[in-house]
């Protein structure tokens, strides 16, 4: 699998009222919706990148994929972290990355999700 953190950050800047911010130290890159954190990476060591996901898809990605684990310093029900090299499809790291966007959009108040 090529996948490189340009693609990455330019997929999770393409998601609609996007933000990115080193909210932790410098070297931890996130991804905000609405100031809500639905992506992370570190940018000097492009391994893996923590997702959040309900907590039954998370079970079923970790059981899934070798290269799915329970996020990396982050709520083991709620996030997972997707290391590469991996078994995990392209595509399928898409669709996380959509989910987790998905995941943080819609626990918004409604008056952020659908401005008047």
């Amino acid at each position: 699998m090529d996948f490189h953190i340009e693609s990455f950050r330019d997929y999770c800047l393409s998601k609609p009222h996007t933000t990115e911010e080193f909210p932790f130290d410098e070297t931890t890159l996130a991804f905000k919706v609405h100031g809500k954190i639905f992506a992370m990476t570190d940018v000097f060591e492009f391994e893996g990148i923590n997702l959040k996901c309900n907590p039954e898809k998370a079970i079923e990605l970790r059981n899934l994929y070798d290269g799915v684990k329970p996020g990396y310093h982050a709520n083991k029900k709620h996030w997972n972290t997707v290391y590469f090299p991996s078994d995990v499809p392209q595509n399928i790291i898409w669709e996380m990355i959509d989910h987790s966007y998905e995941c943080v959009w819609n626990g918004l108040p409604k008056s952020l999700r659908n401005p008047a």
